[in-house]
């Protein structure tokens, strides 16, 4: 008898989260996915191109945040974040290469992707 209340206990659960989120506008789950993301983190990687060109990487990037304004609160033409600067862009974080600090314009030329290794 436990067993059976048990399992529909965690279906009624399953089921109830599932309405919610499919009432949820399309923006609202993507909030709820980012906010998810920004809790356990992503293994991001940023590239910023000149033209075709690759010319920084950082590695380990959590995640790129969009500046506000101190008065207006609305958002201003860059992003940023943190994390490590390959600078011998070979795709990992060797001895010497620190986490940094950086910013890029809205209009840059840039991939933000998840480490596939």
């Amino acid at each position: 008898m436990k067993k059976n209340f048990s399992a529909a206990a965690s279906l009624l659960t399953l089921a109830t989260a599932v309405l919610l989120l499919s009432s949820c506008t399309q923006e609202q789950q993507n909030k709820i996915g980012r906010d998810i993301q920004n809790w356990t983190g992503t293994d991001g990687v940023l590239e910023i191109y000149a033209g075709d060109k690759l010319v920084r990487r950082f590695l380990k990037v959590d995640k790129l945040s969009t500046a506000l304004g101190t008065d207006d609160g609305k958002p201003r033409d860059y992003r940023y974040g943190y994390g490590y600067l390959d600078e011998n862009l070979n795709m990992q974080v060797d001895p010497g290469e620190k986490k940094v600090y950086f910013e890029f314009s809205n209009y840059s030329n840039i991939v933000f992707f998840e480490n596939p290794h």
